[in-house]
């Protein structure tokens, strides 16, 4: 997003954060929420002149209120009311990032959603093992990836696969995903994971293993990846047997390689080279 966007989503996400705290039922109201916004997206991917004109910069802050209550007002509840006047009051970069705004709204309040139900953690989990889940299933991950089937159906299709098995909240947010791709379904994903656990004030580390970690040795390693770049860390951990032993960890751009697998391949790629002297 461009600074103009970047500010009125800040703006914005302040406002649905206060109006989600001061709500009687927070958790109730959250989901609505984020789930009408999201309706909200869908009908201004279908109407291209609604969607111009609800971020025109050449209109201004209460006429494009005014053609946001017209359209949506009497469709969706005064909490989503409000966020979408507060949304249509701000500058946007476009149209373009006025939709992407509502979407990371819309991912907010469910996020928010599933804090008041102590449950953020284990979205974030849950988004990551799915993301593993469709690295290793690529068949699956083709089909959700297919440019040719709809947004319904592929939400119909992951929908299938991850119904009551996971929270409600994951549910929502996976399934808008996959029906708003960005990249690649499995980094959207992962992306998603990070977004969660930045919510809990922590950066993300993907480590692999060649065995899975115990609940020691992951608190362990968050310490210690903690002292290293000074911040709080969530660890998204998956287990592959190829490594031979050891780890992987990245951590942004950077990746740490202490695998066995990893060690071999330094210690071939030097024994090439020195029998080339």
């Amino acid at each position: 997003m461009k600074a103009a966007s970047r500010e009125a989503q800040t703006k914005v996400s302040e406002q649905l954060d206060q109006l989600i705290q001061g709500a009687g039922d927070t958790v109730a109201v959250a989901l609505q929420l984020g789930t009408e916004l999201f309706l909200t997206v869908d009908q201004l991917d279908a109407e291209r002149a609604l969607r111009i004109a609800v971020a025109d910069s050449s209109l201004d802050a209460a006429q494009r209120r005014g053609i946001i209550n017209d359209v949506f007002g009497a469709k969706v509840a005064e909490p989503t009311a409000q966020i979408l006047a507060a949304a249509a009051s701000e500058e946007w970069s476009n149209p373009r990032e006025f939709r992407a705004g509502l979407i990371n709204l819309g991912r907010r309040a469910l996020m928010k959603g599933a804090e008041a139900q102590g449950q953020l953690e284990q979205v974030e989990n849950e988004l990551y093992q799915l993301s593993t889940l469709l690295e290793k299933e690529r068949k699956l991950t083709q089909l959700l990836s297919d440019r040719t089937a709809t947004a319904a159906q592929k939400r119909g299709l992951l929908a299938n696969v991850i119904y009551g098995k996971v929270t409600t909240v994951t549910e929502a947010l996976a399934l808008q995903v996959i029906g708003r791709p960005e990249h690649h379904p499995v980094d959207d994903l992962a992306a998603l994971a990070a977004d969660v656990a930045a919510l809990r004030g922590k950066a993300v580390a993907r480590v692999v293993t060649a065995q899975a970690l115990s609940d020691a040795q992951r608190d362990a390693l968050a310490q210690k990846l903690e002292n290293i770049y000074g911040r709080e860390m969530a660890i998204h951990s998956e287990v592959d047997p190829s490594l031979l032993g050891g780890l992987t960890i990245r951590v942004g751009d950077e990746l740490i390689d202490g695998s066995t697998r990893g060690k071999l391949n330094r210690m071939r790629t030097d024994l090439l080279a020195n029998a080339t002297l």
